[in-house]
């Protein structure tokens, strides 16, 4: 069965048809602020908001900074970039344990969020105003039992696979609900020899997106075995056994068929987006969250891309794994003024203004996770294919927000298996390994 924490999770995900648009809560409050000179001119305190450097996020976070300052001229923010996956991990473990992180970064809720020792490292956010009106699910992963200390940004998403609707209308093909119809779906594909079956994207700045196959598998997973997680975290379940070794054997065959494209070594994450609503490439194994891209750069095709959820075996067990959205964090050492100056901006982020700018400027991927934002009408066409799955119960949350446990090497794990470097047996022995080091970090019990 699962565990508690598992049913407070799953019940308001499956539960979502009435999540796609979030209904509108009380307005945040102001939060007072500290004009003392902070590195700027007179009466302006100046802060550093760190976040991704691909196209879209830095699209966002240039607007959410423009609409910010013009409603608080007396607060000065400078844009700051890294990479995601692993290097942007690394860099945000050591800037917090060097003492040199922005006022206010961008990252990951649940388990990666957790291995950040937030307790040590950042700034509790509990008693803000808007803390309240965050889902108990966004709150539980951005928080201890010492205190909440992240606030939403963006909407949640699911991990599935992104596929152009018109290459499916030209083929005369079927959206899969089994492994064995998608693989027979890419096979119609490359017989046909215009189209890339599946785009992979291993540019060494997004490693992070071959993890799809195996994370955006979870739910499957715990579709055929309930008990997985809880085991997992006790140091039971492993990934090298059934069901959960199954992501990492789909990954080979996909690679083994030849159905990625020649360049999938070297192809960026702005690549494969562009390949899948331009219908030069028909599947993309990825998180709705990207549509933000589509939306940036080829706003037309933004209803030409659908979205599945990576099929099971059987397809009885096919489920959307759901994502919480990503986060605003407070390090510690931002202080004073400029503390005041970094909790109103996250204030703002999530107020009816900050929540249009967010709209504005990027695609709904799923519900908001905070009831002061909600959602346009016209959604993208994938998120209604996502709506689908959350109205007929048939999601579930990703490990990441059931367990603490997220090894940090899955990326170049799952690059290594994509690319025949790796069997699906040693990519999933070279996780639990992986996976083994981190929860003993953690002290988990069992490990």
């Amino acid at each position: 069965m699962l565990s508690a924490r598992s049913r407070r999770l799953s019940r308001p995900l499956a539960a979502a048809a009435a999540l796609v648009v979030v209904v509108s809560g009380c307005s945040v409050g102001s939060i007072g602020g500290d004009s003392n000179n902070s590195g700027g001119s007179a009466g302006t305190t100046e802060i550093s908001f760190l976040y991704q450097n691909d196209a879209a996020t830095q699209a966002r976070g240039k607007a959410l900074i423009e609409g910010f300052e013009k409603e608080n001229p007396n607060i000065k923010i400078t844009s700051e970039t890294q990479p995601g996956g692993v290097d942007g991990d690394n860099l945000t473990k050591t800037k917090l344990s060097t003492g040199e992180m922005s006022d206010v970064f961008l990252y990951n809720p649940g388990s990666l969020f957790q291995a950040l020792n937030p307790d040590t490292n950042l700034q509790p956010v509990t008693d803000e105003a808007w803390v309240k009106d965050m889902s108990p699910e966004m709150k539980a992963v951005v928080s201890t039992d010492k205190g909440t200390y992240g606030a939403p940004i963006g909407t949640t998403s699911s991990g599935g696979v992104l596929y152009n609707r018109k290459v499916y209308e030209d083929l005369g093909l079927k959206v899969p609900t089994s492994w064995a119809e998608f693989r027979a779906n890419n096979e119609k594909i490359k017989t046909a020899g215009k189209v890339t079956p599946i785009f992979q994207s291993y540019s060494s700045q997004f490693t992070w997106t071959a993890q799809l196959f195996v994370l955006g598998d979870f739910a499957n997973v715990a579709a055929q075995d309930p008990s997985f997680a809880e085991n997992y975290t006790a140091g039971k379940a492993k990934y090298v056994d059934q069901p959960a070794l199954q992501g990492f054997i789909n990954q080979q065959q996909a690679h083994d068929d030849g159905f990625y494209n020649k360049d999938y070594a070297s192809a960026t994450f702005e690549a494969a987006m562009k390949a899948v609503a331009d219908g030069t490439a028909a599947h993309y194994p990825m998180l709705t969250g990207a549509l933000s891209t589509i939306v940036q750069n080829s706003p037309d095709e933004i209803n030409d891309v659908g979205f599945f959820a990576l099929p099971a075996q059987d397809a009885a067990d096919t489920r959307a794994t759901i994502w919480l959205p990503n986060a605003l964090y407070i390090p510690k050492t931002t202080e004073g003024a400029k503390l005041d100056a970094a909790k109103k901006f996250l204030a703002w982020v999530n107020s009816p203004a900050g929540c249009k700018v967010q709209n504005d400027t990027g695609a709904a991927a799923g519900p908001y996770a905070i009831s002061t934002c909600t959602l346009p009408t016209d959604v993208p066409q994938a998120v209604k294919d996502l709506d689908v799955y959350l109205k007929d119960g048939k999601s579930g949350p990703a490990l990441e927000f059931i367990s603490p446990i997220k090894g940090p090497n899955l990326s170049q794990i799952t690059v290594e298996v994509g690319s025949g470097i790796k069997t699906a047996q040693q990519g999933a022995a070279s996780y639990d390994a992986d996976v083994k080091k981190q929860a003993q970090q953690l002290g988990l019990p069992g490990w």
